[in-house]
């Protein structure tokens, strides 16, 4: 007969995995509660053991997020993951600074030649606003796959 595990063992199943932001751990041990388990305390002691921490998670994540995201979508999957606003916006900072490069891999990914008519130049532009990028990067790919970099 099998044991169920413990509320300890199931959260360090599930940081061995990967990084959990101290929400999104919280949300998943929630269902596992058997009575007497404190999970509050649980979070706490596996944060001061530098097991469970936002801020890697969220460094992690916006590494990871970033191949396919802007810094806007990019700060907004952290705060739906439960990293607090600052945090997101700290990690969200670093993938600001070479959001241009990732926009210009993305496109070219995606549609591989410049626009022909207005209309999808304007579906280029929606597509990378939909991931999050910058107008300021937007521009710098489709003003410049257009060829009117001078407007």
């Amino acid at each position: 007969m099998r044991r169920e595990p413990g509320l300890r063992e199931r959260a360090l199943r599930l940081l061995a995995r990967r990084e959990h932001s101290c929400a999104e751990l919280a949300r998943k041990l929630r269902a596992h509660l058997q009575p007497g388990d404190d999970l509050e305390f649980l979070l706490e002691d596996l944060s001061r053991r530098k097991l469970l921490s936002d801020e890697r998670y969220a460094e992690s994540r916006a590494h990871a997020l970033s191949r396919k995201f802007g810094a806007s979508r990019v700060a907004q999957e952290l705060r739906a993951r439960g990293v607090g606003k600052e945090l997101a916006s700290a990690a969200s900072g670093a993938v600001r600074e070479s959001e241009a490069e990732r926009a210009l891999a993305v496109w070219r990914r995606k549609f591989r030649a410049p626009a022909e008519s207005r209309e999808e130049r304007a579906r280029q532009m929606r597509f990378l606003q939909g991931r999050g990028f910058s107008f300021d990067a937007i521009r710098a790919v489709i003003g410049r796959k257009s060829g009117d970099e001078t407007e």
